[in-house]
Parts: structure tokens; C-alpha cells; sequence
């Protein structure tokens, strides 16, 4: 049998309110824990000007624990959509 332990996810977020917004779901998802999070102010500069900026959040998404797994999680991720559990 196999077990997913965890996973990471980076997202790109184009404000801060929407990167606070998307680490506070993932903190009332009950289909996992979420053990760690960051979010990083990000841009990109051209010839010295910002041309472009956005939030970079990392989700760390913890399924089971791996000295003593629980259940086994399937992950379907699809372009556009939520991922199903």
C-alpha cells in the first residue's frame, strides 16, 4: 500500500489580499493539514523598472503521518478547476 504524506504547492496570487485569501481556505480545508505556509512579495524588473509584480504562496498540505498512515489520498489535479479529493 501507498501513502501520500504531504505535498507542496506555490501559487501565484496577483494581490496580497487575494494571497491571504487563498492561505485562509487552506486553512479551513478539512481534507488536510495545513503545516506550513509563506507568502513572498515578487518582481520582475526590466532595464531597472517593474514590469510585473505578484505574491508568491507556498502551501505545505499534510495528508497522513508517515510512521503510522492512516488513509490513503488520491490527488486529481485538472487545469482550470478545483483538485478533487
Amino acid at each position: 500500500m501507498k501513502y501520500l504524506i504531504s505535498t507542496t504547492e506555490i501559487y501565484r496570487a496577483d494581490s496580497e489580499a487575494e494571497a491571504v485569501q487563498l492561505i485562509e481556505d487552506a486553512k479551513k480545508d478539512n481534507h488536510f493539514i495545513l503545516s506550513k505556509y509563506s507568502s513572498q512579495y515578487k518582481e520582475r524588473k526590466q532595464k531597472g523598472e517593474v514590469v510585473d509584480s505578484w505574491y508568491q504562496v507556498s502551501l505545505k498540505k499534510t495528508f497522513t503521518d508517515e510512521k503510522e498512515p492512516e488513509f490513503s489520498t488520491h490527488i486529481i489535479y485538472t487545469e482550470g478547476q478545483e483538485a478533487e479529493f
